[in-house]
């Protein structure tokens, strides 16, 4: 009786094991299972967010300043397709960021003439969005249709940008090119669309104008790394 009563329990003590590494191996699953879901969903929303609201991850900071609705300096006609960004001087020696935004603000009252842009940058690298980037502005002649415009300040008449102006400039339109799908190549000045003397200091420094480029794609590749990395850790 007792070596049929050891037989058995035995046998009773193996079942219970199997079965607890039974139910150890369907929990696990069932909890791989849900991880899994898990990543997959938070990578789906990671993603999603990123689409929807990529503005300003890379971004420098700037100050939105639009100006008001009116056919002198903000037309709100739509900016239907951006195939490049083109690169201004304000030929203002000295001015702000400020006083340029401001001056294409009173043109709705002035009528002196019809100008703006997207962005100007100021000389202590301050910048300023005066025009949604889905809309045109009056800055680049035939390529007001297809491009977005930044405006520089500078301290004299040579056109050369300070550091900081140089630095601003580098990092807005790296994260512009790589927002709207753009590269170094889509980014042009003034002078590429009419032949007139602006950007004063990268018409006559063609050799800067390919430095800056340069920097440019630098920017570009350092905006999808800190994308990358956003969405990694968001």
């Amino acid at each position: 009786m007792s070596k049929k009563y050891n037989v058995g329990g035995k046998q009773k003590r193996r079942q219970q094991r199997n079965r607890r590494v039974f139910l150890f191996g369907m929990l696990s699953i069932v909890v791989l299972f849900i991880l899994c879901v898990w990543a997959t969903e938070k990578k789906r929303a990671q993603e999603e967010r990123l689409k929807e609201n990529p503005s300003f991850i890379g971004a420098p900071p700037f100050e939105v300043e639009l100006l008001d609705i009116n056919e002198y300096s903000r037309p709100g006609i739509p900016l239907e397709k951006i195939n490049g960004i083109v690169v201004h001087y304000t030929a203002n020696p000295g001015s702000t960021a400020e006083e340029n935004r401001n001056y294409f603000e009173n043109l709705k009252d002035s009528h002196e003439t019809k100008v703006s842009s997207h962005f100007v940058i100021g000389i202590d690298g301050e910048i300023v969005q005066c025009i949604p980037s889905s809309e045109i502005a009056y800055a680049s002649n035939e390529r007001n249709s297809d491009t977005l415009s930044i405006e520089c300040c500078h301290k004299d008449e040579t056109g050369k940008f300070t550091q900081d102006t140089y630095r601003s400039l580098v990092r807005l339109t790296g994260w512009l090119c790589q927002r709207f799908g753009l590269t170094s190549e889509d980014v042009i000045r003034h002078y590429d669309v009419t032949g007139k003397n602006c950007p004063r200091y990268y018409v006559e420094h063609p050799e800067a104008w390919e430095t800056f480029q340069k920097d440019v794609d630098d920017q570009i590749q350092i905006v999808e790394e800190e994308i990358k990395t956003e969405g990694e850790a968001g």
